[in-house]
């Protein structure tokens, strides 16, 4: 079995889902694991499907067909998952919407060899005001190496010069 990656963008529509699942299906691929969401008018998502060596092909054929229905899909194999040399770690980011929140924090787990392994943003009006707030939910990758203490105190230093909350908690 060879294990492929895809990425799918289309515009949203009852039935999309449904036409790129019958294509795996009718290859004989197995659809593994998904993350798929609306934005915007356009649906996205990147899903992994274990498929018979000898079907890969055509079923990579298949899914380029389905590019004359607006479906555009994007095939990669599939990477080897690394040996588990990190911890979970989640973080919770909220403070006020400015333009470079997501450059600085990611810039800061990747100095310090964080890995982003699931990233979910959206900006809202507060609560009580109509100033709109940026809201981020993070699973990170910390390396064993780095002391979860370290990290936060580099965090947090960057989030007071950002002006935002950020908490961090062990993914029990």
């Amino acid at each position: 079995m060879d294990h492929l990656v895809l990425t799918v963008i289309a515009p949203d529509q009852p039935g999309l889902v449904e036409r790129i699942a019958q294509c795996i299906a009718a290859h004989g691929g197995n659809w593994l694991e998904s993350r798929m969401s609306r934005m915007a008018g356009q649906f996205a998502g990147i899903l992994r499907v274990a498929v018979p060596s000898e079907s890969r092909d055509e079923l990579t054929a298949g899914l380029q067909g389905l590019n004359s229905q607006g479906i555009r899909v994007l095939v990669a194999e599939s990477g080897v998952e690394p040996a588990s040399e990190w911890k979970p770690i989640l973080l919770d980011l909220v403070g006020n919407d400015r333009p470079g929140i997501v450059r600085d924090i990611t810039r800061l787990l990747a100095e310090n060899g964080v890995n982003l392994e699931r990233l979910n943003t959206e900006v809202a009006p507060a609560p009580m005001s109509s100033e709109l707030l940026f809201h981020a939910e993070a699973l990170l990758a910390v390396p064993l190496t780095l002391s979860l203490d370290q990290l936060r105190e580099r965090l947090e230093t960057l989030a007071d010069d950002l002006m935002v909350e950020l908490n961090l908690r062990s993914e029990d």
